[in-house]
């Protein structure tokens, strides 16, 4: 099922074409097919660090004002003052306890040219979300990223109950798909893409909803 609810988002969505990174000589983050170098794989740690607890575009405007301040490289984070690095990324929102984060973030990753997600989850601040999210779209590692979106999808398609462990989620993707974290990627944003569009919150538009012939959350209502 996890194929066949995928081929239909791809099919009505298309690709998404994420992680938002800055295209060279701009300072907003656009959606481009994701990091081409060391300095967009850095600006996606960031960004996952940023968009914990707000809405993207909010973090997308923090990532404007890095950029604008040239503070948006490892060196730079780490060198700048935590008030000035908190007010440059206010936007994001719980500035202050993000700033703290970011620097941490930058002295590990100064030092690691290939990050992995148990090194990740060490550092204060970084749950396992933001650590696949850092892993798949900035590093190419194939983890499946659960978020809010995941689980109110697929508890209403009946895959899963949506309360349970993360790990547990995210292995019954891992293990229900091709291990591609291309794959992985595309089929996240597409989640995504498809809870903001159809399956929302409160009073969610199941008649115009592409996997709607999947979801007991449908037939449960009618």
């Amino acid at each position: 099922m996890l194929g066949e609810i995928y081929e239909k988002l791809l099919s009505v969505y298309g690709s998404q074409g994420w992680w938002p990174v800055t295209p060279e000589g701009q300072a907003k983050p656009e959606y481009t097919g994701g990091p081409a170098n060391f300095s967009h794989r850095f600006e996606v740690a960031v960004g996952a660090i940023l968009t914990q607890n707000t809405a993207w575009k909010n973090a997308s405007r923090a990532i404007e004002n890095l950029n604008r301040a040239g503070l948006l490289s490892p060196n730079a984070i780490r060198a700048a003052g935590l008030p000035e690095l908190a007010e440059t990324i206010r936007p994001a929102g719980y500035f202050n306890q993000k700033a703290e984060r970011l620097k941490r973030l930058a002295f590990y990753l100064s030092a690691k040219t290939n990050p992995t997600r148990e090194a990740l989850l060490a550092l204060n601040g970084i749950g396992p979300e933001t650590a696949d999210s850092i892993m798949l779209y900035g590093y190419g590692e194939p983890y499946f990223v659960i978020d809010a979106y995941t689980r109110r999808i697929f508890s209403r398609v009946g895959l899963v109950k949506g309360d349970e462990p993360y790990d547990e989620i995210r292995l019954m993707f891992e293990r229900g798909l091709p291990r591609s974290a291309e794959l992985y990627q595309e089929f996240h944003a597409l989640i995504v893409e498809h809870a903001k569009r159809h399956c929302r919150p409160r009073e969610p538009l199941c008649p115009a909803c592409s996997i709607v012939q999947c979801c007991d959350y449908k037939q449960d209502r009618e």
